[in-house]
């Protein structure tokens, strides 16, 4: 009996530990929010990475607002945003940190009826100035051109104009949109339209029309051989730090740029 007492304490002394183990209690991460504004060509791989993300830091809530890429870099400076989005840096930069996640082609599109094979960099230069105002002048149908464009502001705008344009202005008449889905939808609704937006915005509601014979395609943008393409970048006042460093970790990650090369190019 002695013995078996005995047995009984030190078994006892020895699961101790690993009773008072089992009420440790551990404590959750803080909640964090993360909010991203500016380029809305960026809005649909910023979805797609936040959600990925969420998956992993389930503390980590993304907000992703529009705004143009000027004002994202502006926000960013200005500490108003954890990250800005932007489509197109100046020269000089007005933000102080910047690392691209991702590279896109501005589509060229038109509806679906048109019968248009494709278009080179000076078709489309005559067309957006308004040279050419029938389809006609460029093998297309019959019928008068419709010029669709983006709001000032716009890093798609600046890198087409940049691009295509060469100095000459896009003609007064152009219909003015304020995002790629805008165009989209315009361009949807009417046959005679053409327009650009990102890539990533290409739907069955719409063709994208091959320049100088290249289609934009995440190979063709990562490649180099669309011609119209361009990175897409996070943007800060100074390099990011805490969750918003762990978020752009993951953006440049190979499961990150899984994720973006399913509609964009990769950078790594």
């Amino acid at each position: 009996m002695k013995n078996w007492h005995h047995s009984l304490i030190a078994l006892f002394a020895a699961l101790f530990p690993l009773l008072a183990g089992c009420g440790t209690t551990v404590t959750p991460p803080s909640p964090v929010t993360l909010r991203l504004a500016g380029s809305t060509s960026m809005q649909p791989l910023l979805a797609d990475l936040s959600t990925a993300y969420a998956e992993r830091a389930s503390n980590v809530t993304i907000l992703v607002e529009g705004g143009g890429s000027r004002l994202g870099r502006e926000w960013a400076e200005e500490g108003k945003v954890d990250l800005g989005l932007t489509s197109w840096l100046p020269a000089k930069p007005d933000v102080g940190w910047s690392v691209p996640i991702a590279l896109d082609g501005i589509a060229i599109i038109v509806h679906p009826d048109n019968p248009l094979n494709g278009l080179t960099l000076l078709q489309l230069r005559h067309i957006f100035s308004g040279r050419f105002w029938r389809w006609t002048e460029v093998g297309g149908s019959y019928g008068e051109i419709t010029v669709v464009s983006r709001e000032d502001g716009s890093g798609t705008r600046e890198v087409f104009e940049r691009r295509v344009m060469e100095g000459q202005a896009v003609t007064s008449t152009a219909v003015v949109m304020p995002s790629s889905q805008a165009v989209v939808e315009y361009v949807a609704e009417h046959p005679l339209a053409i327009g650009y937006v990102s890539m990533g915005y290409l739907s069955p509601l719409v063709r994208a029309l091959p320049v100088e014979g290249i289609t934009p395609t995440p190979a063709h943008v990562r490649d180099g051989s669309y011609h119209l393409t361009r990175p897409l970048y996070l943007v800060a006042a100074r390099a990011p730090q805490g969750a918003a460093k762990a978020f752009v970790g993951f953006c440049l990650s190979p499961a990150g740029q899984a994720l973006v090369g399913e509609r964009y190019g990769r950078v790594k």
